[in-house]
């Protein structure tokens, strides 16, 4: 069903003038819902569609999270907090989400199946655990945890895409530069030089031998990497194998590898801390865990925990047998298991990875900074030496 932003503006009993939007299928819906308020309704116009507008992204989830937490822990029942929370909100996608999750509720539904109807932006850990606080009576608890859990996980999803952007950055920067000069200046020196009848020092023919290559196949180069980087994103889409190899090969990088791996262990141990304190069953716990720490080497690792845990073994010792997680990990779950607190001491874990993340992605910041002069120095500065060997020899011989 299409669904439209309208703006109207009426007047109550009293004869005081009121305005507002209103999110509905169609002008006379509104002018219905508008009179079962008992206002007189004087003017409608449909601001526009809400279909396919926008992206629903982890942050506007969060926020939603949160604000449904707010509304139930006030006491407002369920289907007038969801369209209380879906007149706040602008992005049209996100309207058209909250009306559906309105519809499902006001249909019979309850909260979690709605939410279960629309998994690209309500995972299980979140189908699970508002499933969880409906049967025990503390669902505005359960959202707050969800919330939490998400604001930890997308801030610890930043700082690893901060880290993989920098350095990429700074490489394309440098090629970028490089390739301006040897296409467009370099050209210009090789015709002044044409002129001057002795030999050219070896690096500037280097250099005029890079620039013709660089004129003559710079579309080429160009068309060669986006083909290659699209064949591999859908290479990894088709095959779970690709991925694997590529997730691994990421994992042996230096320093980003490090970072990606305390990463995949934090997002792991928060995972199952969340699912296991909010009395979700730690075999289910660690299915939903598998899929949320981001990297498809780890996934296939706690799959196989996992499946040890299912046939009796303990957490801890499953957990070794994959040669996967930190031995420091490992230790903090077994003390977590024989204290009968390991909900505690999974999220002391995810908070120690989180730190040593932080820690990291600074270093790597500090590092790139004097590398990023490096790196500019070299490319760059070698292309204007090279361009003026020629002149500083003619001034010497003069």
């Amino acid at each position: 069903m299409e669904l439209y932003r309208f703006k109207w503006q009426g007047a109550d009993q009293s004869g005081r003038k009121l305005s507002g939007e209103v999110v509905s299928r169609s002008q006379a819906a509104v002018q219905d819902e508008l009179q079962k308020h008992r206002i007189t309704v004087k003017r409608v116009r449909k601001k526009g569609s809400l279909s396919g507008r926008g992206r629903v992204n982890a942050k506007d989830i969060t926020v939603f999270t949160r604000q449904m937490a707010t509304m139930i822990r006030a006491g407002i029942p369920m289907l007038q907090s969801i369209e209380v929370v879906s007149e706040s909100v602008k992005k049209p996608s996100m309207v058209r989400l909250l009306q559906d999750l309105a519809n499902d509720v006001s249909s019979g539904s309850s909260f979690s199946e709605a939410l279960r109807r629309h998994p690209r932006h309500f995972d299980r850990l979140f189908v699970n655990l508002v499933d969880a606080g409906e049967q025990s009576g503390s669902l505005d608890q359960m959202l707050d945890r969800v919330a939490s859990y998400k604001e930890k996980v997308e801030s610890l999803k930043g700082r690893v895409k901060k880290a993989l952007w920098y350095p990429a950055a700074v490489l394309l920067v440098g090629l970028g530069v490089t390739s301006l000069l040897l296409v467009k200046v370099v050209p210009e020196f090789e015709s002044m030089f044409a002129g001057f009848g002795g030999e050219l020092p070896a690096m500037t023919q280097a250099t005029i031998r890079m620039s013709e290559a660089a004129q003559a196949y710079w579309l080429h180069a160009l068309g060669a990497v986006v083909g290659a980087i699209y064949l591999l994103r859908m290479a990894m889409r088709r095959s779970a194998k690709v991925t694997y190899q590529v997730h691994a090969m990421m994992l042996r990088m230096p320093i980003l590898g490090d970072i990606l791996h305390k990463s995949a262990v934090s997002r792991f141990t928060r995972t199952v801390a969340t699912t296991y304190s909010a009395g979700v069953p730690l075999i289910e716990g660690l299915s939903t865990a598998a899929g949320a720490t981001g990297n498809a080497v780890y996934e296939r690792a706690v799959e196989q925990v996992r499946h040890d845990v299912a046939t009796g073994q303990p957490l801890h010792f499953a957990m070794r047998m994959t040669n996967q997680f930190p031995a420091l990990a490992i230790q903090m779950v077994s003390i977590g298991e024989e204290s009968g607190a390991l909900d505690a001491m999974l999220s002391r874990v995810a908070d120690y990875f989180e730190e040593e993340v932080d820690n990291k992605v600074d270093a790597l910041t500090s590092l790139m900074e004097p590398l990023v002069i490096v790196v500019l120095g070299v490319l760059v500065g070698g292309v204007i030496v090279s361009m003026y060997l020629p002149i500083f020899e003619i001034g010497t011989a003069l």
